[in-house]
């Protein structure tokens, strides 16, 4: 990974982290909307701190493992997206940039948990 995949990463991550916190309100707690968005927002913050530089020790494991499945389902939803446009398009790179920052994000985290096992 290179630096410049790592800013660009960390760019995509504190976007999605702002467009939850700004939707998050709009759904009443405990509605499994809400709770969708907690778990991405905590999972897109455990991200950000690796992409960051800042390491993930302050989160325990199980926050680290629980932070996977919200990310590869960003992942499958991307793909399901970008699927309906044609490579070039706006819409395509757009989805392809989201794919790779989280791609890269889950690298690091599994990467984190693999370490901390050993």
């Amino acid at each position: 990974m290179t630096d410049l995949e790592r800013v660009d990463a960390l760019k995509v991550v504190t976007s999605v982290i702002a467009r939850c916190e700004r939707t998050q309100p709009k759904f009443v707690t405990g509605t499994s909307q809400h709770t969708l968005l907690k778990n991405r927002i905590q999972a897109m913050k455990i991200a950000q701190d690796l992409l960051a530089g800042h390491g993930a020790g302050r989160y325990p494991l199980q926050d680290l493992s629980a932070a996977l499945e919200p990310l590869s389902s960003i992942i499958r939803k991307c793909e399901k997206a970008r699927s309906k446009y044609e490579p070039g398009s706006g819409q395509y790179g757009r989805f392809q940039g989201i794919i790779r920052a989280m791609e890269l994000s889950r690298t690091m985290i599994e990467n984190e948990l693999r370490r901390r096992s050993l």
